[in-house]
Parts: structure tokens; C-alpha cells; sequence
């Protein structure tokens, strides 16, 4: 406790930190005020009422930092930015030429990089737009637009998520953290007092040990996510002694640290867009013309809805694209020539491929305890609701791993910065 009231007094002192913190909560204050602000024509009523009744719009609300929910002029929030990015990173296997800017050519390559996915965000941000204005046109939570309402309206959501972006980008450059991450903890925070409320005005004695349950289970959760998230396996690296004139260098030993969860909370949007994607298409044929396209779109729709199913398939595809995003940013054969450059080498471990597969292995160990416990985060909402039968906690597991990944990274930011002012 004393250590944590010297590094809070510490940051007050330092002013560059002062006002990295300043910036960085003055951004998100105008993203919650750009937030409560909606497209014109919402029925609100039918809005609540169609969210309640959709887990899939639900968990993509979280990945919009709460914009959705509202109809907000942001009710993208960051999502197509991060979709463009995922869809970068994807065409780095199919294009050496996009592999070799994003993984050898430093900092000038990425930089290059990341342009090109901000300018995908941009049609990425009208094609999505558009398809839930249809849909919620489908629902009569908006009414119907002619072809300049529906311009505008293109033209101004696909303006907030833009300006979305770069909040979150100024926020990565002058204030403290990674900005996009902070955009959706923050749009999950605010939701906590709504959530509360609920809580407290449904509250009923009779179901206190439901209560008291759930309390426990979350506890475990945030303690799971924690170790999961910091737990890391050392690889054990020797450098090869060198002599150089009348010195000798190297002959010292560290580790290559390899995460458990190496990739974060990708595998859970990759899955969320494939399983949210075919039901905006779905919901826009329902409307069809046709009455056989009509039948046939109402029945998947059906099937989609099913929560045993839902459940099923989202572990499914989560699980698969843990390995998938791992095989994906890390590259065994690429470390291996890196230590091998280096003049470096794991003990008992030749040099060259037999380096890579031995990394291989270890990976794949590691990724599949990841890929288990992010498919449980996941579907860890429908299990609590099945359970308990609490429908107001809209704060599930991947919006539980969002929180404390950011918090811990934001800890990390701050003490990092505590610790060079120190020295």
C-alpha cells in the first residue's frame, strides 16, 4: 500500500505524466459526449427491446464502446478500424510483399502499414453502416430514409468512426496507453452503472445465494484472467562468447518470453464478425421480395439463434482462431534466424530448424491452454445467464478480459514512466 502512494505521488509530480494523463482522459470524455448523441428517427423503446433480445448485437456493442446501444453518431466506435486491421494482418499470408513491410522493414514499413489500414477502415465503416440502418430499418427502430437521409447518415457514422480513430490514435501518441483499447474500456465502464442499477431495482432476497454465486464466480475470473494474461513461459537463450581484439563479449544467458494468451482478444472478434456477419445478411433478407428467400432466410435465422448452437460455435471458432492469429503475428522460423544472427542459441537446441520446430512445439502447447480459456471467456456470458437467469449483466467475460487486460497495461504504462523519472 505504501509503495502504491509513493508511484501516485510520483505521478502528480511528474508533469509530463500530468499531462499524458490529462490528454488521454480529455479524449475520452468528448468520445462519451460524441456517445450520447444519436442519429435522428431512433425509436428507443424498440432499440432496447431489440438489443435485449440479440447476444450477437449485444457483444458487438462492447467492441463499440457502447455506441451501438444509443444509435449514437459513433455507434461504430473503433469497429471498422479494427476490422481493417485484423484484415491487414490476414493479407500478410497471402502477400510476401505486405509481410515483408510489416515484419522486416522496421519502423517506416509499419508506419506504411498502418496507413493502409486506416484507408480500409473507411469503406469497411460505409458497407457496415449501411447494413445496420437496413436492418434496424427492417425492425421500424428507424423509420424509412430516402436516398439523401440515408446519405447523411452514411456520411456521418462513417465521420464518427473515422474521428473515432484518430481519438484513439492521439491518445496511443500523446496520452498514456493504447488507444483504441482505452475507447472500448471506457465505453464498458460507463455501461457499469446502468448495469448496477438494473441489478439493485430487480433484487430479490429469495435469490441472494444466486447472487452471492455469481460474485464468487466473477472473482475467480478476474483472479483467472489476471495469471492467464501475465503468465508467460521462458525459453532459456545463450549468447555465444565472441572475442573481439583483447575484450570478450557475449556469454550471457536470458529467455524468450512466450505468452499463453499471445493473442489477446482477436480470436474473439474474429469469431464475432463471422458469426455476426451472416445475420445482418440474413435479417436483410427476411424482407426479400421472395417468398421462398423469405422462408428459407427465417429458418437459418432460427437455427443462428439457438443458444446451444451459438454457444457451440463461437467456442468453436474462437478455439480455432487463437491458433489461427497466433500462427499469424508470431513467426518461429523468423526468431530463429534472429538468434542465430545474434549469435544466440537455446542450450541443448541445435541452431537453424531444429530452433524452430523446438519453439513449434512450445507454442503450440501454450496456445492451446489459450485458446481453451478464451473459448470459455466467451461463451461464459450465455453460461452465467443459463445459470442464474440474470439477463441485466451485460458485462461478460470477453468485456471482463477487456478490462483487466487494459488495466494492467495502463499500470504497466504509468510505472514505466514512474520508473525513468526515478532514475
Amino acid at each position: 500500500m505504501k509503495s502504491f502512494f509513493t508511484k501516485f505521488a510520483l505521478v502528480l509530480q511528474d508533469k509530463v505524466l500530468r499531462r499524458r494523463i490529462f490528454f488521454t482522459l480529455s479524449a475520452l470524455i468528448i468520445f462519451r459526449v460524441l456517445a450520447s448523441v444519436p442519429i435522428p428517427g431512433v425509436d428507443h423503446g424498440r432499440l432496447a427491446q431489440f438489443f435485449s433480445s440479440n447476444e450477437f448485437l449485444g457483444l458487438l456493442n462492447v467492441f463499440s464502446g457502447g455506441g451501438l446501444s444509443q444509435l449514437s453518431i459513433v455507434m461504430l466506435g473503433v469497429g471498422p478500424y479494427i476490422t481493417g486491421s485484423i484484415i491487414m494482418q490476414l493479407l500478410t499470408i497471402m502477400s510476401p510483399k505486405l509481410k515483408e513491410m510489416y515484419q522486416e522493414d522496421g519502423e517506416a514499413g509499419r508506419r506504411k502499414f498502418n496507413q493502409y489500414g486506416r484507408m480500409l477502415t473507411v469503406p469497411l465503416a460505409v458497407l457496415q453502416s449501411f447494413s445496420f440502418i437496413k436492418i434496424l430499418e427492417s425492425q421500424q427502430i428507424l423509420p424509412h430514409l430516402s436516398a439523401f437521409q440515408m446519405s447523411v447518415d452514411l456520411l456521418v457514422i462513417t465521420a464518427g468512426s473515422v474521428l473515432l480513430m484518430w481519438i484513439g490514435e492521439l491518445i496511443s501518441e500523446y496520452g498514456i496507453g493504447n488507444g483504441v483499447s482505452l475507447i472500448i474500456f471506457s465505453g464498458i465502464v460507463a455501461r457499469l452503472p446502468t448495469t448496477i442499477g438494473q441489478l439493485v431495482f430487480s433484487f430479490d432476497i429469495s435469490q441472494l445465494p444466486i447472487y452471492l454465486a455469481f460474485l464468487v464466480v466473477a472473482s475467480i475470473v478476474i483472479t483467472a484472467v489476471v495469471i492467464i494474461t501475465e503468465a508467460e513461459r521462458p525459453i532459456p537463450v545463450t549468447y555465444a562468447k565472441q572475442v573481439r581484439g583483447n575484450k570478450v563479449y557475449g556469454g550471457t544467458s536470458t529467455y524468450l518470453p512466450l505468452r499463453i494468451n499471445q493473442a489477446g482478444v482477436i480470436p474473439i472478434i474474429f469469431a464475432l464478425s463471422i458469426l455476426l456477419f451472416p445475420q445482418m445478411i440474413l435479417r436483410y433478407l427476411q424482407n426479400a421480395s421472395n417468398i421462398n428467400v423469405q422462408s428459407i432466410a427465417t429458418t437459418v435465422l432460427g437455427v443462428l439463434a439457438n443458444s446451444w448452437f451459438y454457444a457451440i460455435a463461437y467456442f468453436f471458432l474462437v478455439f480455432i482462431f487463437t491458433y489461427f492469429y497466433t500462427a499469424v503475428t508470431f513467426d518461429p522460423d523468423q526468431i530463429s534466424t534472429n538468434l542465430q544472427k545474434n549469435g544466440a542459441f537455446i542450450p541443448g537446441v541445435r541452431p537453424g530448424k531444429s530452433t524452430s520446430d523446438h519453439i513449434s512445439r512450445i507454442l503450440t502447447r501454450l496456445t492451446l491452454v489459450g485458446a481453451l480459456f478464451l473459448g470459455f471467456i466467451a461463451v461464459l456470458p450465455l453460461i452465467m445467464k443459463g445459470l442464474t437467469g440474470i439477463t441485466a449483466v451485460s458485462v461478460g467475460g470477453t468485456a471482463l478480459l477487456i478490462v483487466v487486460s487494459v488495466v494492467i497495461d495502463l499500470i504497466k504504462k504509468v510505472d514505466a514512466q514512474a520508473s525513468i523519472r526515478e532514475y
